[in-house]
C-alpha cells in the first residue's frame, strides 16, 4: 500500500521559464544557450546544489567569473534580481491540474514529500508557493549536502516521513538520473513527461528505471 509519494520539483511540478524580456541572458547580451553554458557549469552546479555556496550573491559572482568579459556590478544585481524573480514566479504560478491532484492525494491520507536538487536561490520562495501547504516535508539538496541520484537523499527523505521504500513512489521527469537513484533506494518510480517531453534517446535511458510512465499528472491516480 502506498503511504507516501515523493515529487521532484523542476519540470515535474513547476517550470522555471525565462521571461520574454529582462531575463538573465538578455542583461548580458548572450543567447540562452550561451548563458546556460555558464550558469549550468557542472562544477559550479554541484557547488551550489550541495550548499557549498551559501548566498545568492555568491552564486551570481561565481557564474559571472566564468563569463569571458567584464560584467558590471549593476549587471550582476540585475541578473540576480531576474533569476530570483524567475524562480519566485515558477513557484507561485502553479498549474491547476497539479494543485488538484495534490489535493486528491491528501484526501487519500497519502503523505507528500519533495526531493529536489536546488540551490539557495531555487528554493528561496518555497514557503510562498501554493505547493507548500500540501507537502509534509521538503528535502532540498543545498540544505542537506546530498544530491540526487545519491540514494542517501531518498533514504533521508523516507526517514523524515517514517515510511519504508515499499510504501513509496517517487515521481520525476528523470533529470539527474533521479529515477535510477529512487529505484536503488527501493522506491517505486513514476516517469512524468507532463512538462517536458524527452527525445527518444533520453526516454530510453529513463525507462530502464521506470515502473510507471505518465504523460499527465492526473494519471498518477491510476497507480494507487
Amino acid at each position: 500500500m502506498i503511504k507516501a509519494i515523493y515529487f521532484d520539483l523542476f519540470f515535474t511540478l513547476i517550470v522555471p521559464a525565462y521571461e520574454k524580456t529582462n531575463n538573465e541572458y538578455d542583461i548580458l547580451n548572450l543567447s540562452v544557450n550561451e548563458w546556460e553554458q555558464y550558469a549550468e557549469n557542472d562544477i559550479l552546479y554541484h557547488e551550489r546544489a550541495l550548499g557549498f555556496i551559501k548566498t545568492e550573491k555568491e552564486i551570481i559572482d561565481k557564474i559571472m567569473s566564468l563569463i569571458p568579459f567584464e560584467v558590471s556590478d549593476i549587471q550582476k544585481e540585475q541578473v540576480l534580481f531576474a533569476r530570483e524573480q524567475r524562480m519566485k514566479n515558477a513557484l507561485k504560478m502553479i498549474s491547476k491540474e497539479v494543485l488538484d491532484i495534490l489535493e486528491k492525494l491528501k484526501l487519500k491520507d497519502i503523505k507528500l514529500g519533495l526531493i529536489s536538487n536546488a540551490d539557495c536561490i531555487d528554493c528561496k520562495y518555497w514557503n510562498q508557493s501554493p505547493l507548500f501547504k500540501y507537502f509534509d516535508d521538503s528535502v532540498f539538496s543545498c540544505n542537506v549536502g546530498l544530491l540526487k541520484p545519491d540514494r542517501q537523499i531518498y533514504e533521508l527523505a523516507m526517514q523524515r516521513l517514517n515510511v519504508s521504500p515499499e510504501q513509496c513512489l517517487f515521481v520525476g521527469d528523470g533529470g539527474s538520473n533521479e529515477l535510477c537513484g529512487a529505484k536503488a533506494a527501493g522506491m517505486g518510480t513514476v516517469f512524468s513527461e507532463m512538462f517536458e517531453t524527452k527525445n527518444a534517446k533520453q526516454r530510453e535511458a529513463i525507462i530502464k528505471y521506470t515502473d510507471y510512465h505518465i504523460k499527465h499528472i492526473n494519471e498518477l491516480l491510476d497507480y494507487l
